[in-house]
């Protein structure tokens, strides 16, 4: 039965998620639709950083780059022209095996290149390797040690992306096919695909969630908040410190991966403005304003910040209304905006204060 008990809330999204399909359809409002896709995509990455600062305790500034060598993988493998090399022994084995597919690109030209699978595939396996390195390496390092570290990481990703000519160098990566899944479905932006991609979307975070509350209720969770607690106080008793924090790093890598996949099919491109420094802090900062240990607060908040960003709502100032969210949040509510406690506080004041 508590089993069954931490579903409900499961249920009861996906309920309001058809809701809102049906009162933006009822308005005219399905445009809105398509930044609201983009921000599932991005809470993915939300979802990954709450398990690795809220549960594990451990900061990153690094997830963006996560999120883009993820999208830039998958758009590098499913653009990349293997024409050239088709009659190459390799390339006529893929072919065989049903790991490439036969395409045209906007200007008629044709295009020989891998399948989005097979191209996903391999970029969560890169994600994988990359976040097992790095992690290996700064794991270790506590606090603004370990943040400094991955911001390092996210800082050398950034530069790669900007200076690498088969990434598209400042330009980015574009003409990214679409990924067809099954039954006719596929992730793109075009309008005619808005309501699938919409629901496509809203599944994959869906099974994120449940997969993350899964973890956080498991033997594996406990252990992440014993060191999230007390680090040396959960060595003593045992729990392999290391292997835990080492284990959510990379976890939390492959969620950012999974959503700069989608997103770039989904837009069709990939750029290095998905890189930068400020995009991990916008990460962190969603994080914090959601609750560090609140997987559905960090949902909410993802999902909520990124559609009024996507929409313009803040216009050129985004960038500083993140960092003012993140400061504020810090000072006032560290332990995130949405925690019940915190808003019972509130109710009990306005009560005494009528």
């Amino acid at each position: 039965m508590m089993r069954l008990r931490m579903y409900y809330p499961v249920f009861a999204a996906a309920a309001l998620i058809v809701v809102l399909h049906l009162v933006l359809a009822l308005f005219g409002a399905t445009y809105y639709m398509t930044q609201i896709t983009m921000s599932a995509y991005y809470a993915l990455v939300v979802i990954g950083l709450c398990l690795l600062m809220g549960y594990a305790g451990q900061a990153s500034l690094g997830h963006a780059g996560f999120f883009a060598i993820g999208g830039y993988a998958s758009a590098v493998l499913t653009t990349y022209n293997l024409n050239p090399f088709r009659d190459t022994a390799l390339i006529a084995r893929c072919q065989a095996l049903g790991l490439t597919m036969q395409w045209q690109d906007i200007y008629g030209t044709d295009i020989l290149s891998f399948a989005p699978w097979v191209a996903c595939v391999a970029a969560l396996l890169l994600t994988g390797l990359v976040a097992l390195v790095i992690g290996a390496s700064v794991i270790q390092l506590k606090g603004h040690y370990l943040a400094m570290a991955t911001l390092g990481f996210g800082l050398i990703v950034y530069r790669i992306a900007l200076g690498t000519p088969v990434l598209g160098r400042a330009d980015g990566v574009s003409n990214v096919p679409s990924f067809h899944l099954l039954a006719g479905l596929q992730v793109n932006g075009r309008a005619p695909f808005r309501v699938q991609n919409y629901y496509i979307a809203w599944a994959v975070v869906l099974v994120a969630m449940v997969l993350a509350l899964n973890l956080v209720h498991s033997r594996v969770g406990r252990a992440m908040r014993s060191i999230h607690e007390n680090e040396e106080a959960a060595h003593s008793l045992g729990v392999n410190t290391y292997r835990y924090k080492l284990a959510v790093f990379i976890l939390s890598a492959i969620f950012a991966a999974i959503g700069g996949v989608l997103l770039t099919h989904y837009n069709g491109s990939i750029g290095p403005s998905e890189v930068t420094v400020m995009k991990s802090v916008r990460y962190v900062a969603i994080v914090a304003v959601g609750g560090m240990a609140n997987l559905w607060g960090a949902l909410v908040m993802g999902i909520v910040l990124n559609f009024l960003s996507l929409r313009g709502v803040f216009g050129s100032f985004d960038d500083a209304v993140f960092g003012a969210i993140l400061i504020a949040i810090m000072i006032f509510a560290p332990q995130g905006l949405l925690r019940v406690p915190r808003l019972q506080a509130l109710t009990a004041l306005l009560r005494r204060n009528p």
